[in-house]
C-alpha cells in the first residue's frame, strides 16, 4: 500500500514538471519570436532609411558639384535667380545656370558697378551683383569652372554682340578685363588732377572737377609723395619735390576719406602720386 502511494505522488510529481517545463518554454518560445520581430522590423526600416540616405546624398557630395559645367558664355545676360545663384543666357543656346563664390571676380562699365565712360573695368562686389541682376537681366559674359563663375564681366554697350557663347576659354563674346587689358598693354595713360578715393585693396579712382572718374592701379614701383593729405606735412621732409614718402598703407587710409591729388598713369597703373595741399 505504502509502495502505491509512494509511486503515484513520484508520477504526480513528474506530470506537475512536465506541465512547468512546457509553459517556460511556451513563454520563453513567444517572448522571443515577439522580441525576433521587432528586431526585424527595425532592421528592415534602418534599411529603408539608409537607402533614401543614399539616394540623396549624390546631389549634396562634393563629387556631384565637381560635375559642374565648365567654360565661357560670351554675349550673354545674366539673371538674378537665388542668393548667389544666378543663369546666363547666350543666343542660341539653353539657359546654364551657375553659382558664385568669395573669389569670384566681377568687373562692371556703367549697370552692375563702375562707370560706363570709364576705360578700365571696375572691379564690383557679390552685393553689387545682386542688386544690379534683381533690377533686371545684366549683358555680361560668364567664365565658369564646375558650374561656379570665375568671371562674371559686364559688356559695353558699344561692343558688338553678333556672336554666339561658347562653351570654351575663347568666347567670342570675349574681351579684356582691366587686368588682363593692362597685362597686354592697353592700360589708360596720362595725367589726373583731382580727387582720389579709395576702390578696393590696390585699387584708386581720380576724379577731376566735373570730370569722369578714372580707376588705376598701384604697385609697388608707384612713388608716393605726402604734403600733408596723405602723410608727411607741406614742404617737410627730405623725398621728392620736397614731400615725404608715404606708405600703401597710408594712401589707401587717407583714400577711404578722399584727398586731392596729382596722378601720374602708365599702362593703368599709377607711377607717381603726389598730394595737394
Amino acid at each position: 500500500m505504502n509502495r502505491h502511494l509512494r509511486k503515484a505522488t513520484v508520477v504526480a510529481a513528474a506530470i506537475t514538471a512536465g506541465l512547468l517545463m512546457t509553459a517556460c518554454q511556451n513563454d520563453s518560445a513567444t517572448s522571443g519570436g515577439s522580441s525576433s520581430g521587432k528586431g526585424t522590423k527595425d532592421a528592415a526600416a534602418a534599411a529603408v532609411a539608409d537607402s533614401s540616405a543614399a539616394t540623396k546624398a549624390p546631389s549634396g557630395s562634393k563629387s556631384s558639384a565637381s560635375k559642374g559645367v565648365s567654360g565661357t558664355f560670351g554675349n550673354g545676360t545674366v539673371t538674378y535667380l537665388a542668393p548667389g545663384k544666378y543663369i546666363v543666357s547666350v543666343p542660341g543656346k539653353d539657359d546654364q545656370q551657375f553659382f558664385v563664390a568669395e573669389d569670384t571676380e566681377v568687373y562692371g562699365v556703367g549697370t552692375i558697378c563702375g562707370d560706363a565712360q570709364s576705360k578700365v573695368d571696375a572691379p564690383c562686389t557679390l552685393d553689387e551683383l545682386e542688386t544690379a541682376t534683381k533690377k533686371g537681366a545684366v549683358n555680361a559674359d560668364v567664365r565658369m569652372q564646375d558650374g561656379v563663375a570665375t568671371l562674371v564681366s559686364e559688356r559695353r554697350a558699344a561692343q558688338s554682340e553678333n556672336g554666339t557663347g561658347s562653351d570654351t576659354d575663347a568666347g567670342s563674346g570675349s574681351r579684356d578685363t582691366a587686368v588682363e587689358g593692362i597685362n597686354k598693354g592697353k592700360g589708360v595713360n596720362g595725367t589726373w588732377h583731382g580727387t582720389v578715393s579709395y576702390l578696393a585693396p590696390g585699387k584708386y579712382t581720380v576724379t577731376e572737377e566735373h570730370g569722369v572718374a578714372q580707376q588705376f592701379f598701384v604697385s609697388e614701383d608707384t612713388d608716393i609723395w605726402g604734403y600733408g593729405q596723405v602723410c608727411g606735412g607741406p614742404g617737410v621732409g627730405e623725398g621728392q619735390q620736397g614731400g615725404t614718402q608715404c606708405t600703401e598703407a597710408e594712401l589707401e587710409s587717407a583714400a577711404k576719406k578722399g584727398f586731392p591729388a596729382e596722378v601720374k598713369i602708365a599702362n593703368g597703373t599709377a607711377t607717381t602720386l603726389n598730394d595737394t595741399p
